[in-house]
This record gives structure tokens, C-alpha cells and sequence, in this order.
């Protein structure tokens, strides 16, 4: 069997979908994008396509060593994202090939279902306490929020007061009948981190999501010393090389690589290794779509650590597409009461893209991008 072409699909909300074709009729699908970037890792795809096209798709591992260590300069959120999208089309191949979802060709399962959540407000948190209400009615317990919106690097006792006061108003209004888990979205500065750690202790949040930006990473171990809070990150971070300093370093509990942005199932399943060693929780990062959650659940089901995954069914991002619009076999992602997902029973990624869809909606795709915000002294502040 060869591959013979690589298609990209831009399709709402912001999304990228990628199928890969054999000339044996057997075709894969993968979610290589960056949210915002998709045509920059579009571009990447294609150039990409040379070290493939031609080439054996059961050979996993080594076209995904011939894509990363076949151009000088490697590594970082195109390359990897590119090759990740790859990754996840040639797994689903190779599952299709054989007749089993890929959690079996990695050695088999180490649970019998795995537990998700979902996320509640917007890009500035509001009306967490409706939202979290209507999505327990759908059975869900497990949450996730952005904690606060735009801080500067020293922030005003106002602007700590309202993200406290909002995480109070949570527990005052459901005790500990929920979790919920707080992302500060790298909007928080290291001073800053440490009084809001600080504040939010009494309330136990699940934990603190990205406190300070990845490339700040040298405070994670500084923070976790300061805090009975688990520290959770990874979601900008894009090899197994960049997880390694990381976890030497300490302070991270709950590591989060993406599945469509660190290298695909290859890689991500090493990761998943590396944090186990090093006694660290795995929750995958996906606002995604259902290819990358689909990827994202077959390493779960994998990896002993594996602890939450993200899922992005209702998410605020969603405007002109939903997670199971693409899908004709909805089933294969149906979550259960407690948002727990159950595995797959068809063969590679288990689900079954409706590809007349993404075409349809692929014509009219617009370019998503995040917003711009400015602190009020018009500085640029970080999203």
C-alpha cells in the first residue's frame, strides 16, 4: 500500500481537517491546526507531503522521523501540529488496515471508560452558575473556566477581588457536588500568580491552568511551592524535548500536550510515558474537534495517568460547526452521565467522518482568529 494524497479541510469554527489517501482504497483522516493559524500549518502540511506521498503508510515511526528529522529546523507549533495531523491520519490507516482501534495496536486498554469535562463561560467568564446548572442537567460534574480575564503584570486589588469573588460564587452555590479546574490562560504574570494562588487556595479548585506562560516555565516548580494546588500546562509546548525540561524541573501535576499540536499519537503517547515516570497526571489539551478527541481518547485509554480529558461540545468557540456535526457515527462519542467517555468499537480513530459536510462547509470557511486585547494604558495584553 502507498499514499498517494494529502487534502486539507478548512471547516467552522476553526478548525482543519486532513485526509490521507492510499491507492488502496483505504483512507485516513487527522486534525492538524492551530487555532488562528490554520492556513500558516496548512502550508506546512503540504510541504510536509513530500517525505509521504509514495510511502508506506504502516511505517508510522518512520515517517514520523522522517518528517521531523528530514528538514534542519524542527520542532515548534507548525511543524509539530503539521506532523501531528499526519500522525493521527496514518494511525487511523493502519487501525482501518487491520480491523482495530488504535487503542489496541498501543497494547490495549488500562480502563474501561475515561472520564472528560466541559467547558463553561466565555473569554471573559460570565454566567458560570447558569451555565454549570445546564450542563449538569446533562450529567456533567467536572468543569473547566477561564479564571479571569486580562491582568497586567502587577494587577489591581479589584481585578484579583473579582476573579476570587467568582470562584466563591461557584462553590457557595454547589459545595463540592462539582470540580471545576481554573485557566488563567498565561494572562497572569509570576507576581500576580502568587497572590491569586494564594486567594483561591481556600476553595480547592481541580487546579490552575497555565498560572504563567509556557515560556515562563523556570516559576511552574517556584508557584507549586507556594500552593496546595495542582498546577496543570503543556497545551504550548510541542515535543517530548520541550515536556523533558519541564518535568526535570518539577511543579507541573497535570501535563497537558494536545494531541493535534505535539506531534500526534506518536508522540503524545511518549509524553504520556515520561509524565507517568515522573509521577504526573495526563490530561490532554483539546478545544478541538472530533478527530483530535478521538486521537486524544485512544491515548487515554492507553496510559495509566491519563486522569481528565478536555472536550469542547458547547464550547463559546463553536459558532458554525459542533463536534458531532462531523461525525455520521455520533455514537462513537456519546458521553455517558458524568461526561465519561466509552471506547471505541470500530477500527482506527472509531469515528466515521461525514466528509460531504466538511467539503460543503469548507467553501465558505472563514479564517478564525483570537481577539486583540489591550490593557488601559493600550499595551498589548495577553489573550
Amino acid at each position: 500500500m502507498k499514499i498517494t494524497k494529502l487534502t486539507t479541510y478548512r471547516v467552522p469554527p476553526r478548525w482543519m481537517f486532513l485526509k490521507v489517501e492510499t491507492d488502496e482504497g483505504v483512507v485516513g483522516w487527522g486534525e492538524p491546526v492551530i487555532e488562528g493559524r490554520a492556513r500558516t500549518v496548512e502550508a506546512a502540511v503540504s510541504e510536509l507531503s513530500e517525505f509521504v506521498i509514495g510511502k508506506d503508510p504502516s511505517r508510522i515511526n518512520d515517517l514520523w522521523q522522517a518528517m521531523y528529522r528530514g528538514g534542519f529546523y524542527r520542532g515548534g507549533a507548525v511543524f509539530m501540529s503539521a506532523i501531528a495531523g499526519i500522525d493521527q491520519a496514518l494511525w487511523d490507516i493502519k487501525g482501518k488496515v487491520l480491523n482495530a482501534p488504535v487503542f489496541e495496536l498501543l497494547g490495549g486498554r488500562v480502563r474501561d471508560r475515561m472520564k472528560t469535562y466541559c467547558w463553561v463561560g466565555g473569554d471573559r467568564p460570565a454566567d458560570v452558575i447558569a451555565q454549570i446548572r445546564e450542563r449538569m442537567a446533562h450529567g456533567f460534574d467536572t468543569f473547566k473556566m477561564n479564571g479571569c480575564e486580562e491582568l497586567s503584570i502587577i494587577a489591581s486589588s479589584k481585578a484579583v477581588d473579582a476573579a476570587v469573588a467568582r470562584v466563591a460564587e461557584i462553590r457557595e452555590a454547589f459545595g463540592n457536588t462539582i470540580e471545576f479546574g481554573l485557566d488563567f490562560h498565561g494572562r497572569v504574570s509570576a507576581p500576580m500568580a502568587k497572590v491569586l494562588v494564594k486567594e483561591l487556595e481556600p476553595f480547592r479548585p481541580l487546579f490552575i491552568e497555565e498560572p504563567v506562560l509556557a515560556e515562563q516555565a523556570e516559576y511552574y516548580p517556584r508557584i507549586a511551592e507556594q500552593t496546595s494546588i495542582p498546577i496543570a500546562a503543556g497545551e504550548r509546548m510541542y515535543s517530548r524535548y520541550e515536556f523533558k525540561h519541564v518535568l526535570e524541573r518539577g511543579g507541573i501535576s497535570i501535563l497537558q500536550p494536545d494531541l493535534s499540536h505535539a506531534g500526534g499519537i506518536t508522540e503524545c503517547v511518549k509524553i504520556a510515558a515520561m509524565a507517568e515516570a515522573y509521577d504526573v497526571a495526563l490530561a490532554p489539551h483539546c478545544p478541538l474537534g472530533p478527530i483530535a478527541l478521538a486521537a486524544c481518547l485512544h491515548v487515554d485509554f492507553v496510559s495509566w495517568n491519563a486522569t481528565l480529558q478536555e472536550q469542547s461540545m458547547g464550547i463559546h468557540y463553536n459558532k458554525g460547526g459542533e463536534v458531532l456535526d462531523y461525525v455520521l457515527n455520533k455514537d462513537a462519542l456519546k458521553l455517558d452521565d458524568g461526561g465519561y467517555a466509552q471506547p471505541f468499537t470500530g477500527p482506527g480513530l472509531g469515528i466515521e467522518v461525514n466528509e460531504e459536510l466538511v467539503i460543503e462547509r469548507s467553501r465558505e470557511a472563514a479564517d478564525w482568529r483570537n481577539p486583540l486585547w489591550r490593557h488601559p494604558d493600550g499595551s498589548v495584553a495577553e489573550w
